[in-house]
């Protein structure tokens, strides 16, 4: 793997999943799980910094009226009817952890479901940089994880998901997709395992 061809694709690093008091933090019943993906991925992305890989953030951000959502179920409702990622708010801003990084982490807006790609220009900015491998990293594994890696794999990219660096929300359901459904249309894969994997090329 090749950090100049690799981009790790953040997805949902917002107050209202990662901060002590965000609304959706409580989606994730294992405790401490949701610390331990923030502290493993800093640590990747330290880990890469200096390499010519692209880092990309996805936000989901809201208008007030949440008309992205008129139609929601599942998670989405919960979204709506809790008031989380709403424009302007605490909760939709990106976690100081991240913003740490400044312009090495590239921002890419527009998300409003699952799918980082849908509604947003993010297949363009990976194309424009020759992009090939793409690993991804958040919340939550079942959801936004696993539709953004499928649209990944279905636009030709070979998709890792950073099995330690998301979540879902028990530890069972974790296991399943990593283990069950991310090896239909990629991998599951550590970052310790990614960081060996790019040993070779630099970093």
């Amino acid at each position: 793997m090749n950090p100049s061809t690799t981009a790790l694709i953040l997805v949902g690093y917002q107050n209202d999943y990662f901060a002590p008091g965000g609304i959706l933090r409580g989606v994730v019943e294992e405790p401490d799980r949701v610390d331990r993906v923030l502290a493993s991925t800093l640590a990747f992305i330290r880990a890469v910094a200096a390499t010519p890989m692209t880092l990309v953030s996805t936000p989901i951000v809201l208008t007030p009226d949440y008309r992205a959502l008129a139609h929601s179920v599942g998670i989405l409702g919960t979204i709506k009817q809790s008031g989380a990622f709403k424009e302007g708010s605490a909760g939709a801003d990106t976690i100081p952890e991240l913003q740490t990084f400044g312009d090495r982490i590239l921002y890419v807006q527009g998300k409003v479901g699952f799918n980082a790609f849908s509604s947003t220009t993010l297949d363009q900015v990976l194309r424009e940089r020759g992009i090939h491998d793409v690993l991804v990293a958040g919340m939550v594994t079942s959801l936004c994880i696993d539709s953004t890696g499928r649209a990944a794999y279905e636009r030709g990219y070979a998709v890792t998901i950073l099995s330690d660096c998301t979540s879902a929300r028990t530890p069972q359901e974790q296991d399943f997709f990593c283990q069950t459904i991310f090896p239909l249309y990629g991998r599951a894969a550590t970052s310790a395992e990614v960081l060996r994997e790019l040993q070779g090329v630099g970093v």
